[in-house]
């Protein structure tokens, strides 16, 4: 955990996301990232000198219109003293049963997120925690490059005005690794998405791209998010 931290304080205070009286809203989607950062950014609250409060959000989109299994999160979160809140919705019913989407992924997306904001102000928040990483960083970066041609990415924070709410993503400096090694050492819970095309994303495929480059090229992830900082795209 010692490691994360580290790299959690450092994009933290290099991209100022925490002021003094924080509320963070940390979206739990179930999955290592979000719970592993959650940790983290309550480990951080323990010792920052800007104090901050966080809360865990899952939103549950109810596949196949049946409430999801997060009691072992629950405990887990109860164990760890830290408040865990679940939003029950219905994006799996209008994305999947009205809409009936052929790319389902984008709005799907846009719906999850929309609600985590909402229900983040509803419990108190100012700030919505995403568990984005280094290695997203760079899987981003590459979609926008070898899909659309264009050079862009998701910033390290980001000011949704319209809807009230500060977006920070404090593992943006933190390998995929390092993620991997604090879930198991701390027992997260896993709960697997419901999602009938889980796996099969665009993300998926570039991301294998990024693996291959990997086998001949030392540190593309590094290099690449390293490159956008230099060029200060999209406030990095």
């Amino acid at each position: 955990m010692q490691k994360i931290l580290k790299t959690v304080r450092k994009a933290v205070q290099q991209y100022e996301m925490i002021a003094e009286g924080d509320r963070i809203a940390v979206g739990v989607s179930g999955g290592k990232d979000s719970l592993v950062l959650l940790l983290a950014l309550q480990a951080l609250s323990e010792f920052y000198p800007k104090h901050f409060e966080v809360v865990g959000i899952t939103v549950d989109q109810r596949f196949e219109g049946s409430d999801g299994d997060f009691s072992a999160i629950s405990d887990f979160l109860t164990q760890k003293g830290i408040d865990y809140k679940i939003e029950p919705t219905d994006i799996w019913e209008i994305v999947f049963k009205r809409r009936q989407e052929d790319n389902p992924c984008s709005l799907c997306s846009r719906m999850r997120k929309g609600a985590l904001y909402e229900a983040a102000k509803r419990f108190g928040c100012n700030k919505v925690a995403l568990g984005h990483h280094l290695d997203d960083a760079a899987a981003t970066f590459y979609m926008n490059l070898l899909n659309n041609g264009t050079l862009g990415c998701f910033s390290p924070v980001t000011e949704m005005q319209e809807k009230e709410i500060t977006v920070i993503r404090p593992l943006c400096l933190t390998d995929e690794r390092d993620v991997i090694h604090v879930a198991k050492t701390q027992n997260v819970p896993i709960s697997e998405s419901r999602c009938t095309i889980n796996g099969e994303t665009e993300r998926a495929r570039v991301e294998a791209v990024i693996k291959s480059l990997g086998e001949n090229y030392k540190a593309v992830k590094e290099k690449t998010v390293g490159a956008m900082q230099r060029a200060n795209l999209c406030g990095w």
